[in-house]
């Protein structure tokens, strides 16, 4: 994997725990619209991204654009607040330190995470980021071509199902992370290149393998 130079981030679940403020907000989306709440184990069977699919199935017939803005406002309410993961500082001053390139393309409300990156001291790090991205699938393309960046020497670190399939849409490397939304079961599914517990293992694996392959640690 020493070949990578460029490393696209997910920001949700890979380098920030808000899995608590989007449980909440998403309860607050579902009870606005007369649906049951949803268990923390029952909102990690059933979220998936887009969230246009998630939502279809929720609250069918429902416009995405009507709950987005109970959605942010619950979100900015809820008493449990985003943080950022384990290792994600390190990683990113490795990047750093090594000259590699990095970038941000996220789901996550541009204004949300903004906020965190500065609050967390993460924001220096990413060349760009794009954030509020509805279908990753359809970005990824244009992320590439307008920094210039090789697919064969850029990976996609994400911890969704959808990340995976972006990586491999957009032709650069995947990398799954079991820090999310996701367990590994699910992860194995669409088969990254690699699967790590986090991004400290991730490093460990970067700096023992001259190339990159289908390793799982």
């Amino acid at each position: 994997m020493r070949h990578l130079t460029n490393f696209i981030f997910d920001w949700s679940g890979t380098l920030v725990d808000d899995l608590p403020p989007v449980i909440h907000a998403t309860n607050e989306v579902l009870a606005h619209c007369g649906r049951p709440r949803l268990t923390r184990e029952a909102f990690l069977r059933e979220f998936e991204l887009p969230f246009q699919r998630f939502y279809d199935r929720m609250i069918p017939g429902v416009p995405l654009a009507s709950l987005e803005p109970v959605f942010h406002a619950a979100f900015e309410r809820s008493e449990d607040k985003a943080t950022p993961l384990p290792h994600a500082h390190d990683f990113l001053a490795w990047c750093r330190a090594e000259g590699h390139r990095c970038f941000v393309l996220s789901a996550a409300h541009p204004a949300h995470l903004e906020s965190q990156a500065r609050a967390f001291g993460l924001d220096s790090y990413f060349e760009a980021i794009h954030a509020g991205v509805r279908d990753k699938t359809e970005r990824i393309h244009h992320l590439l071509a307008s920094h210039a960046l090789e697919p064969a020497r850029t990976t996609f670190i994400g911890d969704m199902t959808h990340d995976i399939e972006t990586a491999r849409h957009g032709g650069v490397h995947s990398v799954a992370v079991l820090t999310g939304y996701q367990d590994e079961a699910q992860l194995s599914g669409v088969t990254p290149d690699v699967i790590v517990r986090d991004l400290s293992a991730l490093l460990t694996l970067i700096r023992r393998e001259p190339v990159a392959g289908t390793i799982r640690k």
